[in-house]
């Protein structure tokens, strides 16, 4: 029988939110994507937590927050298992984001949704990293189902899935892109011909977009105008996405014309952006890749971008003329974005630029509206270090949970100090010992005792261990004594190497705690002011709604990278599925585009809702055959290319154990009632025929060819 096909989305249909689906094959399950959106409302991961026990693994198409985003909290606290597939620069470019999301918010409040450690577990666990045309065919469970990566376009490595089993083509191509642009080359959704089924996006359905040379120059006037009014430029971006375009246009753009005005990427990650697309060129365009193989010109080697990753760097340059900032998030919802637009919106002479939209209730997007607001309430969170009483009451409650009383000891170690005595323990050689003297002996055995609130010496804490009962006599828990041997010899102890061994460089490229601004700070781990960040003592978090008066410029340039709904048209036409699955997009780009799919490519197309399953099997039945060794001594094999082919002519035997139907040779008394076996078969042509080679190959023969104004005859 066929396999069985079917799909449910988790979010992100009829709207514009995050990617999240389920596509099940036969009992394997896939999710498509788990993205989540700027605010990381928990609300939406509710479908995914109800079904997180079902997946079997997961395929990420573009590092993006809408796309990855959910990936730590699901790994991290709904203990989602699931392998994860995706390309290398979608791993290095999605653990940025995501770094990226935390200190910004980190910075501003008490951010626990998820953790660094939660990235760092999954990004470092469970992904495997593929290349595109890579064919990985999945075991176990999920034997028999290859999965392929081919280019999407839109942002770096990200990926259209092709998923095969037996004879069903499932492609899965969200915000693809088909132009070439200066730093990736276009999708290859194109070269996809009948699928058995297609899931796609809406997203673009009702936009048409400007031809590429009308708006680099809008946009590049739009800044140099600003720039010569004596304003400043905030353009909100991605962390690590289309940013990167943005970034060379400018980059060229200032080289050619030697311009002074200061040039700014300001995210917490910007170095380790550029250091990840500098060592990502064979995942770009062609144009990048022999560029740098003719003269080794590295495109992302930025001459006249100032990379800042904190606010303190940032006000360190000094600059009061006009300048050009981008800063993440291009949401405006977190990060240095949303201060600088905070700071800046007043002033008539600066200029908000928007190069991709911004997601739906989002502070851009209300920005983007038409026509734009004049005034919108921001509430700006800040933490700020507690003192005086509110540090008092904080220590006064950490010291009870703790157990301590107001001079930071505990019952126990009055206990204990009462029971030695005013002059302190008792010595076996009838002496006595201070207190210092007793609590480091104490210490030696194994305890360890906490630091005194007060300053003065650090007292016994009451420590205890199962099984163990201490002697009556003792002055405090006395702990068996297991020391570890180990060898000497005449340098001093053997030491095994492997354990002083650096980590290895491609484990500190992810962007792991340990690697975070290692560049930039002499080979430490996270800088100073993100240490500060994540080790900064008691805090508060001061919350208060401002009205920003938007007195500045607002324009939208667009640059999201996506193919427009006429384009997208033309490549579904070009592919014609035999099934589609229409996914993220507004109810009426998703409606219209259906219509139009139904009319124009294929009469099942379907848009199901968050929870409905739809069963997209294909028609025809696939059966299992095996060749019987009789039938295989009568094949005559041709070599054709790297392979060898043949006819075969059999009958079809009562099905064996495993489901398998025999083949056998026609007339060897097998099967009853057999048909006369076939004596002569139609030519076929098998692969691409090119009329050249043809025309060679007959004339080689003896017979001659003619070419006429359509064909050769």
């Amino acid at each position: 029988m066929g396999t069985k096909v079917k799909f449910m989305p988790l979010c992100g249909v009829h709207s514009e939110a995050p990617l999240c689906y389920l596509l099940q094959l036969d009992d394997f399950t896939f999710l498509l994507d788990c993205g989540w959106n700027d605010s990381f409302d928990t609300n939406l991961l509710k479908p995914l937590q109800s079904v997180v026990k079902d997946i079997d693994a997961v395929l990420i198409s573009h590092p993006d927050t809408a796309h990855l985003g959910a990936l730590p909290y699901a790994y991290g606290k709904l203990d989602l298992k699931a392998p994860v597939y995706c390309t290398r620069p979608v791993h290095k470019l999605g653990i940025l984001y995501m770094y990226d999301h935390v200190l910004a918010r980190l910075a501003v409040s008490k951010f626990n949704t998820f953790t660094l450690d939660d990235i760092d577990g999954v990004f470092e666990k469970s992904i495997v990293d593929l290349k595109y045309s890579q064919h990985l065919q999945l075991t176990g469970k999920g034997e028999g189902i290859t999965i392929t990566a081919y280019a999407a376009g839109h942002l770096l490595g990200g990926t259209v899935w092709k998923i095969t089993k037996d004879t069903e083509d499932i492609i899965y191509a969200v915000d693809y892109h088909h132009r070439k642009e200066r730093h990736l080359s276009g999708t290859v959704l194109e070269t996809f011909v009948r699928p058995a089924v297609l899931i796609t996006d809406a997203y673009n359905a009702l936009s048409n977009q400007a031809f590429k040379k009308e708006r680099d120059h809008l946009f590049i006037d739009s800044i140099m105008s600003t720039l010569r009014g004596n304003g400043s430029v905030l353009i909100p971006v991605e962390t690590a996405g289309r940013v990167l375009e943005l970034i060379l246009y400018l980059e060229q753009h200032w080289a050619t014309e030697r311009l002074a005005y200061p040039l700014v990427f300001l995210t917490h990650v910007s170095y380790h952006t550029i250091d990840t697309a500098k060592s990502s060129l064979e995942w770009m365009s062609d144009t990048i890749s022999k560029t740098f193989d003719t003269s080794r010109d590295n495109a992302f080697e930025v001459k006249y971008i100032n990379l800042k990753h904190s606010r303190e760097e940032f006000d360190s340059m000094l600059t009061k003329g006009p300048q050009v900032v981008l800063a993440s998030t291009a949401s405006l919802e977190a990060g240095f974005a949303r201060d600088l637009f905070v700071e800046w919106a007043g002033d008539p002479k600066n200029l908000v630029l928007f190069t991709e939209r911004g997601p739906a209730g989002t502070l851009a997007r209300v920005l983007q509206a038409e026509p734009a607001p004049k005034a919108v309430k921001v509430v700006m969170s800040k933490k700020v270090r507690l003192e005086g009483e509110e540090l008092q009451a904080y220590e006064e409650e950490q010291r009870k949970l703790k157990g301590l009383d107001a001079a930071g000891t505990s019952p126990a170690t009055d206990t204990v100090m009462e029971n030695a005595g005013e002059d302190g323990p008792e010595r076996t050689d009838g002496g006595t010992q201070s207190a210092e003297a007793a609590e480091g002996q104490v210490l030696d055995q194994g305890l360890r005792a906490p630091p005194n609130v007060n300053g003065g010496v650090n007292r016994l804490r009451e420590t205890f261990c199962d099984g163990f009962t201490p002697p009556a006599k003792a002055v405090a828990p006395m702990f068996p004594d297991d020391r570890v041997m180990t060898d000497w010899d005449e340098y001093g102890e053997v030491i095994n190497p492997d354990d002083y061994k650096a980590p290895e460089a491609d484990h500190m490229e992810v962007g792991s705690p340990s690697a975070a601004n290692k560049d930039a700070n002499g080979g430490q781990g996270v800088d100073e002011g993100q240490e500060e960040m994540l080790d900064e003592g008691p805090t508060k978090v001061v919350m208060e709604e401002i009205t920003v008066q938007v007195k500045s410029k607002l324009q939208y340039v667009d640059f999201e990278g996506r193919s427009d709904g006429r384009s997208m048209k033309t490549i579904l036409a070009h592919v014609a599925p035999l099934k589609m699955i229409l996914v993220h997009g507004s109810a009426e780009a998703t409606e219209h585009l259906r219509q139009y799919c139904i009319r124009n490519i294929c009469p099942h197309v379907h848009a199901p809702r968050i929870g409905e399953w739809v069963e997209v099997s294909s028609d025809t039945n696939v059966f299992k055959v095996r060749l019987t060794e009789k039938l295989m001594t009568e094949v005559i094999f041709k070599k054709l290319g790297d392979y060898e082919v043949a006819w075969v002519d059999g009958v079809v035997g009562k099905p064996e154990e495993d489901d398998v139907l025999p083949l056998w040779p026609c007339n060897d008394g097998t099967v009853e009632d057999e048909p006369a076996p076939q004596k002569a078969h139609k030519a076929i042509f098998i692969g691409e025929v090119r009329l050249a080679d043809f025309k060679q190959l007959l004339t080689a023969k003896g017979v001659q060819v003619r070419a006429s104004k359509d064909r050769t005859t």
